[in-house]
Parts: C-alpha cells; structure tokens; sequence
C-alpha cells in the first residue's frame, strides 16, 4: 500500500523471497537516503496485493488496497519515473488459488477462482482474476526497453570465485526436442500496418456454416505496428508428445517438459496440459469424463488431479490405474525428487528460461525420481527458441563445459516495451471452439491475417509498435558504441516477424553510419557464435525481441556467474523516466520454504544492491541532486565490499544468510560516505554511524545469528504479517538502533 504520495524513488513490494528481503533491507535505504534529502517510497505489486485490489467492494475499509500497479502503470509513462522494481510472482492458476485461499483463511472476503464461469456475476470474477495471473505486472510496467548486463564487481568476483560447473560428455544423450510442423513458429504470418490500416480491428472465428464468433474486438494498432498471427495445431502437439514420451523411453532418459506457463499464461497452460493428457493417456481414455465431473483440469497440473482423484468414487482404483501407468512411462525429470514432485505436478514449477541454463550449467543432467542426476529430454514444444538450447547442447557437447573463470559476457539488449511480441499476446490468445477459420479485420475492413483451424488449436496475435522497435535499435546502437563489443541481432530473416522487424533495423543502422558494427543472425546461429565469442574472454551484446531476452538473460548469467539474480537490469523508460529491476526471481520459492523451516534466508540481494546505485545515480542526473550521486557511487562500493570480503548469503542454517549481506552492505555503504571528501556534511553524518557498525559487529552478527535453525513465523506465505516479517528480519536491536 503507498506509504508516500510522491517519494523520489519508489521501492516495489512484491512476494516470496525478496519481499522478505526487503523488510531487512528497506529501512537500512531509507535511512540513508533520508541523509540527503531523498523520500524512499513503496507500492504494492505484489500478488496478494493485486487480489486484494480487484475486490474492493468485498472488504473492510482497513483491507482495502489501492490499485498500485495501475499507478505504476501511468507514473512510468512521466519523465520523472524513479522505480526500482523486484520480481514478482507471474502465477499460475495453482498459486493465484493457494494464495486466495491463504487471505481467505485470513478473514478476506476474496471469491474462489471460478474455473468455468456460468453466471454473469462468475465472468465478472474470473475477468478480475485474469487480469492479475500470469504476465500482469511487467507488460504495464515496461514502457521501456531493456539493458540488462552484468555489473563489473560481480563479474570480476565470478572470475575471481568460479561456480561449479557440471561436466559435459561427448557421448552424453541429452537431447532438445522440438515440434517441425503446425507450431506457433511455422505456422506464423506477419505484416507492418500503413496509416490506411491502423485503428481498431477485431479477431474473429468464422465457422465453417458462415456463422461469426467475435473473439476480441476493439484492439487498437497503430500506423507502423507489425502484427502477427499464428496457431499451434492441438492434433500436431498430440502426436509430437506421444512421440517424445517414447523416445525417451526407448533411450532410457528423463522426460522434461519446458514452458513458460507464467507469462504466457494463455498458451502454455494450455500445452502443459496437453502434456499430462498424454502422459497419463490411458486413464484419460478411460476416465475421462469422470475426470471431467469431478473438476479435474490437466492444465493445473499432476498435482492437483490427484487431489482431486483421492475424492472421487472409486478413487482409489483411479490412482492406482495412474500409478500403474506412471511405472510404465519413462522417468520424469524431478522439482523435488524426496518429495516425489515432478515436472508434471505444477505448470509454473518448471519454467524454461531457468530450467533449461541449470541443465546446461550442471553437465546436460536433470534430477530424476531416484534423485540421481541422468541424460534429459528436454522437450520444448514450439519451435520458435528451442533452437537456442538445442544449440548449446550440441556445443557443449564438442567443447566441454564453459570455464566461468575466464569467459567474457553476454549482454543484452532487450525488445519489450509496450507489450511487445509475444509476451503481449495474453489478451488476444485463444483456445478455439471449433473448426472454422480465424481472421484479424482490420479498422479499413482489410482482412490482414487469415488461419485455418480446428477445435482445441492455440490460436495468438502479438503486435510489436513502431515507437518501441525504433527506441530499441537506438538503444543497441548507443550499447554498442560504450562497449566496443560484438553486438548481434538475433533475427531470423526466414521468420515471419523477425523478416518485419528487420526492415526497420537495417535502414536505422544504415542511416547511423553503424551497419558494419552489427550482426544480423538466427537464434542458433548468434547462440554458437555468442559461446563461441565468451569462451575466448571476448564479449558480446545480444539484441533479441521480448522472449529471448527473458530466456538469454538467465542462460548466459547462469552459465558465467552461476545466476541471473545478479544482473544489472536498467529500463530506459521512453519518456525520460527509469526503472532498476533487480534480477531473476526463480528459485524464490525454496528461500521461503527454508526461512519458515529454519529461519535462514539465502536470497541474495546483490541485484537489489545494483539497482539502488543506479537508481541514485539517475535521480542525481534527473534532480540536480549531487547527494544523491554520491550515495549511488558509495553503493558500488559497499557492493564491492560486499564480494570482496565474501559476505554474500550461503546455503545453509547458521552460515551468512541475507540479513548478515544487509548488514555488511550497511557498514561498508557507511564507510564509504564516511571516507569520500565530496560532501563534507554526508560525511560528518556517516563517520558516526559507520563507526558503531564496526565496534558492534560481532554482538550484531550474534544477534542476527541468535534465531537460525529453528522456525520463523511469517503470518504467511503469500500474504505474510508484516510485524511477524520484521521481527524475524530485524533481530538486532543494537543494529537497529544504530540505523534507525
């Protein structure tokens, strides 16, 4: 909830890990900033958040929320945008359900998610629903493009302090395994729209009687947007999961699916689900309808439909049929292999962009049933980017693991604002009814794109703006003239909207003078060159539209650094405003687990470091405010300190967790200003406050250390208690007195 009307720099809530970071962290930014004159303010993005403002009218006056994010949405569209963003939960439909139900437990009058809506009143609810799963909060924030790279202390400290690395064999058999036919890829069409053709057109599905299905209407594209249509054929995706079921089988490896059933939230549920159907097609054949009745949806995952099995009549056969065909299908690649927790059990457990580099950085091994690392399928149903992965595999199977001692990096430069590409598909991605043809009209009456589908294909549009293409190519040029480096972009000109959007580079380059300092390459092809060019300690820049961009700043950050959580992530905003991410979120979800266990919290928060530099450092150029800078110079020191000294948070109970990180980040930022002759006043302030971190460090570090290995009370899991959270973060009190 806006705790500020208008701070200067605004600090997102979000959920998991880095919200409980952040009651540790925040007031330690708070108080310093406060020393040179700057409010630090938040805004509640988070998912319990976004639930709790959809339902207003439900609630009691002190439950009510305000909808931050439609604030956010409209603050980063002004000049004066100040935002350091953290990730936040893209749920599935399994965790939107967990977390209603958690603030009903808590006495909030949340509706349950109606699963098939039939009253009017239901569709009203399940409309507010769907505005928060998936991808709600990044597409609104993002009116900006992406820069995201690895700051120059954590990547000094990688090479300096190498992550393992698992070892690759020639011989190994992992595989990547992608449909060759009727996918969103081969079967994508796309155009640019004149000035004759811009305005609001309409989707709709025309059956194969004459009679019209409006799907969506009143989508507005603008003159020199290129818009794309496409479908994924239901039959086709069928037919090519039967066949990898068996593949793996016969060659006696893992069976892994790998989507992205957060942010495309529409599609790969969808996919995920067919998935389970045809993994567990036996007692689908069978039960199916009783499956039906009983509430059952495959694209809720595994887990859910045993749930709903052991309540079943006969329930217990059921399972005993799904056990029986489980034993007969090959071994599935694990979540968590004590807990028996598959990669079927839940669509948002394994997401791509984080599973693929961790199979990649460990050898080409994924963890099977028994809990021993074996050879992978590693199946990825369109074939759009599974030509990258494919790729590395292929590489690193003829050279070896990469040696993040001394590998260069990749950068990236990034395509996402204003929805852009596929990401932005959400609203205009349709399971279809039945068999007919679906076309966009545009707002002349031109029928732009036309496909033929049948009942159950995957149709989506996706449309990518002039404005936001245009800013990106400069944006690369501009990269690419600070770093000196190799800069590709990933295009395939065989592609249907990669051919359009290479319309617009080529002349922007040109026009620049810059064409001989780019590449213009295929994603397999940038992939081995991009490998190619790090292993030899060379750097390069990587200019991808949205989703790659998602899946290449974790893979090539997992591969050299050991994660993406430490990624300097910078939105240019496109009206002069900026916005900080701070990294990847994934394995979040295992930082609470072990928090609430044993009251030890591994998040590394060096990305959030990071991003207040920056973020300091912008508002000093916004606001003529040299305070501010300093503060920003001093926290690339701190961060510093931070690697240097190795008071990064560990693994395990009673080692270095985040709240030691936070205060080490403390004392070395108070040192810093304490040390620096620019501003006499910051430090006058600081030499104190610095000189009480030091005296007291060790009563500090036992404090902090007092409460690990037992169970931490958070109130919560999606909606915790924020006094219960800033007990269990805050258990210094002599570090709390000396900061305030």
């Amino acid at each position: 909830m806006a705790d500020l009307p208008a701070p200067d720099i605004i600090y997102t809530k979000v959920d998991e890990a880095p919200q409980i970071a952040s009651a540790s962290l925040l007031p330690i930014i708070r108080a310093f900033a406060l020393a040179a004159g700057i409010t630090v303010g938040t805004r509640d993005i988070s998912l319990a958040g976004r639930i709790i403002a959809a339902f207003p009218e439900r609630l009691t006056e002190a439950q009510r929320q305000s909808d931050d994010l439609a604030e956010l949405g409209e603050l980063v569209k002004t000049p004066t945008a100040n935002v350091i963003k953290l990730p936040n939960i893209s749920a599935s439909v399994p965790q939107l359900v967990a977390a209603v139900k958690e603030l009903q437990a808590q006495g909030y009058d949340i509706p349950d998610y109606p699963e098939e809506p039939a009253t009017d009143a239901e569709r009203d609810i399940r409309a507010r629903f769907d505005a928060i799963k998936g991808s709600a909060v990044n597409p609104v924030l993002r009116e900006g493009n992406s820069d995201r790279r690895a700051a120059v202390a954590v990547k000094n400290y990688a090479k300096a302090n190498p992550h393992s690395m698992g070892t690759w064999s020639a011989d190994s058999r992992t595989r990547v395994s992608t449909m060759s036919g009727d996918d969103f890829r081969t079967n994508e069409i796309s155009a640019t729209l004149s000035e004759a053709q811009a305005g609001k057109a309409r989707i709709e599905l025309v059956a194969d009687d004459g009679s019209v299905t409006v799907l969506k209407d009143g989508v507005a594209y603008p003159a020199g947007t290129v818009v794309d249509a496409t479908f994924m054929s239901a039959r086709a995706l069928d037919a090519f999961l039967a066949e990898q079921i068996e593949v793996s089988k016969r060659e006696g490896i893992l069976f892994s699916i790998h989507l992205k059933a957060t942010m495309m939230k529409v599609s790969d549920p969808i996919i995920f689900g067919h998935a389970v159907k045809q993994f567990l097609k036996p007692v689908f054949d069978k039960h199916g309808a009783a499956l039906e009745a009983a509430g059952v949806d495959p694209n809720s995952g595994l887990g859910t439909l045993l749930e709903r099995v052991a309540d079943m009549p006969g329930g217990q056969a059921i399972r005993a049929e799904i056990d029986a065909v489980l034993a007969d299908r090959p071994p599935m690649y694990m979540v968590n292999s004590d807990k028996g927790i598959s990669n079927l059990h839940v669509p948002s457990d394994v997401i791509i962009d984080a599973s693929m580099p961790a199979l990649l950085r460990a050898g080409g091994k994924g963890w099977g049933p028994d809990g021993k690392a074996a050879d992978t399928n590693c199946v990825i149903p369109d074939s759009s980017y599974a030509a990258v992965y494919e790729e590395a595999v292929r590489y690193f199977k003829e050279t070896g693991a990469l040696d993040p001692a001394s590998a260069g990096t990749v950068q990236n430069v990034g395509l996402m604002a204003q929805k852009a590409e596929e990401y932005g598909s959400h609203p205009t991605t349709f399971q279809i009814p039945h068999d007919g043809t679906v076309q966009i009209v545009l707002a002349n009456g031109d029928v732009l794109h036309r496909h033929k589908v049948r009942a159950g294909d995957i149709w989506r549009a996706a449309s990518t703006r002039q404005a936001a293409i245009e800013d990106w190519v400069r944006l690369a040029i501009s990269r690419q003239k600070a770093e000196g480096c190799q800069a590709i972009f990933w295009l395939d000109a065989d592609r249907a909207h990669d051919a359009e959007l290479i319309k617009y580079v080529t002349p922007i380059l040109g026009a620049e003078g810059v064409s001989d300092r780019f590449q213009i390459l295929p994603p397999r092809e940038a992939t081995r060159l991009s490998l190619e060019t790090i292993r030899k300690g060379e750097n390069s820049i990587a200019i991808t539209g949205n989703v790659l961009r998602d899946y290449l700043t974790d893979l090539f950050p997992i591969l050299e650094l050991g994660t993406s959580a430490k990624m300097l992530s910078i939105v240019k905003l496109m009206n002069g405003g900026g916005m900080f991410e701070t990294g990847a979120g994934g394995s979040a979800p295992k930082h609470v687990q072990q928090i609430m266990e044993e009251n030890h919290l591994r998040w590394d928060s060096l990305g959030e470091f990071c991003a207040l530099g920056e973020s300091l450092k912008f508002l000093a150029e916004a606001t003529g405010n040299a305070k501010a800078r300093i503060l920003g110079e001093a926290v690339d020191a701190a961060t510093q300190g931070v690697l240097d000294n190795n008071r990064s948070p560990l693994a395990k109970a009673g080692q270095t967790d985040n709240r030691d990180s936070h205060f080490y980040f403390a004392l070395y930022w108070a040192q810093a200003l304490a040390a620096q002759t620019a501003d006499a006043d910051l430090a006058r302030h600081f030499a104190p406050i610095a000189k009480a971190l030091a005296e007291n460090e060790a009563t500090i570090v036992a404090e902090l250390a007092a409460g690990q290995g037992k169970p931490a009370d958070l109130g919560g899991y999606y909606h915790t208690d924020p006094a219960k959270v800033d007990a269990v973060m805050r258990p210094s009190g002599t570090f709390v007195r000396i900061i305030g």
